[in-house]
This record gives structure tokens, sequence and C-alpha cells, in this order.
């Protein structure tokens, strides 16, 4: 059942953002990169859910839309000034999707003969929707708009800029991620934890999201939009992403917030041109933390020169990208303590000395800024942008 409803979502977006832009960002990404294959992370990423839906529904540039596709047809009717609101519907068994604003009873999906059925709840009532095993819920609410549940709220560790917390210093499993240069050879073991996600929260396209403030000038618009209380965990995570995004980098670090994955294609492109290779860190499953082994095969990537981008604690999907000229990239072969295969990918920092003295890698690693390269593994939905 969740598969279908994946699919009809997913056939349902891309029909709402054909009749709204030139290209969907699968599109976008092969018209840039016609060379360059699309990581598995990135895909899974353009997958939307729910929360995708409700926000093309309200975001719809036009008081009514539509599309038809082939010989059942699709017609999307977004008509909110009309009774009934948005209806979809796909040919004969159908799909049909009411959310109607007017009505009570919230968003309905109606799929086929047998039945998919999603209702976002009545008026007031509100629905849950988990996505994911990263922690992330969304919220249907009373005005039919999505709530971002997720981790506590703190630093980024991969900014430069800021301090370690107590929390991150003495709970926070990234702790785990930064080792030295020197220890990455075979046989060295770490504990690690390589979380499939840090959160469900997935692109949604350029058109879209330029539409959604994304600045603390419009902070309390995007609690609106968003139906989050402004003292809630949401609001505080939330406004720690927007104020990382626009706080200025650190001397020779070039950043930028993408909201979308269209946005994050140029800003790499623009560092990098366009022959480029997109790579990420791979793990056969997920597993929780354990023991790592170093393996036979560590291998640098080519050149010095790449963008690293982190995903955030968002609603939908945004990444930090940063591009410095004091790293290099590795691809480090692990083997788990229950025998997982893990590819995962190593950042080098050779220059440190910029960071805040308090960052997290030199509390954990015991150095000093500027002294040694310090190295981070990067999380399953990271990317890193390197030339070829």
């Amino acid at each position: 059942m969740e598969s279908s409803l994946l699919l009809i979502f997913t056939f349902l977006s891309l029909a709402l953002v054909t009749s709204h832009a030139a290209l969907s960002s699968e599109e976008y990404w092969n018209s840039m990169l016609p060379n360059t294959p699309m990581p598995r992370v990135v895909k899974d990423l353009l997958q939307p859910g729910l929360f995708d839906t409700l926000l093309f529904f309200d975001y719809l540039e036009d008081k009514t839309a539509s599309v038809d596709v082939g010989k059942g047809g699709v017609n999307v009717d977004a008509g909110k000034g009309k009774p009934g609101g948005t209806s979809v519907d796909v040919g004969k068994g159908g799909v049909d999707v009411d959310a109607g604003k007017g009505k009570p009873g919230g968003t309905s999906v109606g799929v086929g003969k047998g039945g998919v059925g999603v209702d976002a709840g009545k008026p007031g009532k509100g629905a849950n929707v988990g996505v994911g095993k990263g922690g992330v819920s969304v919220h249907a609410g009373h005005k039919g708009k999505p709530v971002y549940v997720g981790v506590k709220p703190g630093p980024s560790p991969f900014l430069y800029r800021y301090a370690a917390t107590e929390t991150q210093l003495h709970d926070d499993p990234s702790v785990a991620l930064f080792f030295l240069e020197k220890d990455m050879h075979d046989g060295t073991k770490m504990n690690l934890h390589f979380a499939k996600t840090t959160n469900g929260a997935t692109f949604l396209p350029r058109a879209i999201s330029e539409k959604i403030p994304f600045s603390s000038n419009g902070y309390p618009e995007i609690l609106n939009r968003f139906s989050v209380k402004p003292n809630s965990l949401e609001a505080e995570i939330m406004k720690t992403t927007i104020k990382e995004c626009e706080e200025p980098g650190i001397k020779g670090e070039e950043k930028y917030c993408a909201t979308s994955l269209e946005s994050m294609v140029d800003f790499s492109t623009s560092k990098l041109g366009k022959r480029l290779r997109a790579i990420s860190t791979e793990v056969k499953k997920e597993t929780q933390m354990q023991t790592y082994t170093i393996i036979a095969g560590v291998k640098k990537v080519k050149g010095d020169e790449s963008v690293v981008c982190h995903k955030q604690n968002y609603p939908y999907a945004v990444f930090y990208c940063h591009s410095t000229h004091t790293t290099r990239a590795y691809v480090v072969p692990l083997k788990g303590a229950d025998g997982t295969i893990a590819k995962a990918l190593a950042i080098c920092h050779t220059d440190t000395s910029k960071w805040n003295p308090k960052h997290l890698a030199f509390q954990v690693l015991k150095v000093k800024p500027g002294t040694v390269p310090v190295c981070h593994f990067l999380p399953q939905d990271h990317i890193v942008w390197v030339p070829y």
C-alpha cells in the first residue's frame, strides 16, 4: 500500500511540476549534468510524500490548473475559489485526490478499485505521518500544513564556526565521525553509526521552494505556513537551520544553503564546472552503533577541490553546501562487527586554523586549530561534488 501511494504522489508531483516549470528536478539534473549519474541518495530525496502533495496544492500560482495525460486522463483541478477545493482524477479505476479546504474531512486519496485511502484528518484533529527512520513526522493540522519533528536542536558538527555543546560532547553520535588523517589505514577500528537518513524530508522543486520564505525576516511567516508554535522544539530547530545558513562563512569558505536540487546543482557547477561526480556514503544495511574496521582499498578522490553539501534539519530538504580549497576527500571501505560493509566518504581538512577553538572535532581529538589535518565521515544523505 505504501509503495502504491509513493508512486501516485510521485506521478502527481511530476505532473504538477510540468505544468508550472519547464523542467522537473530530475530533468534539470540531466540537462546540466548529462554525464553525471544521479546517486541513490538524491533519487530517494526526490520521492515526494503527502507533505509535498499538500505543498503543491497550497502554492500553485493559479486558482485553477489542469493537466491532461494519456487516454485515461489526468485531471488536476486546484481551484481554491471553487467549492470542493483540489481534486485529481487519474484514469478509469482512478486516482482521486480531494484536498477541498472548504469541506470537513480534510485531504483524501482514493486509488483504483482496491483502494488506497489517506485521510489528513478533520479540522482541528490533524493527522501524523511518519517518514523514514530518522524521526520525522508530518502533522496535517487544522490548516493542512505539515510540521517537522526532528532531532534535538544544536549547531551542526560540520560547520566550522560553532563551539560544541555539552549535549554533543556526551550524547551526540557524530562525535565518533571525527578522526585524524594519520589513522586512516587498514586495521583502524572506530565506533560508528551510519544512519540511513538524518531526517525524511525530501526535495521540493525550485518552482515551489522559491515561493516559501527562508530567512530570519520571514521567520514568523514560515512558522505560520507550517503551523508551528513559536516556542516549540520544531520552531527552535527551524530557527537554528536558518541562522546557520545566514551566518557568514569563515575565511576561505564559500557557502550556500540550497533549498532545492536545482539550486544545489547551480552552486556546485558554479564552483567546479559541469564535469562533476556526485558521491555519498554507501552502507549495505542500516545498523546500530558498532565497531567498524578500515579494510584494504582506501582511495583518495582525485583533486583537492570539492563542494560538500550537508543535509539540514528542516521540513523539506535543505542542504548547507560549502566549498574550500583546503580539503581532501577519500572513499574508505569499512567492515562492521556484524559483517556489514560500508564505503564511507571521508573529508579531511588540511587547514583548521580559522575554526572555532571549541569546535567538536578539537575537543574529541584533543588537538588545536591549525596543527594537524582533521577528518570526518559523512552520513549517507550528505553529498560531495568533485570534478573529474
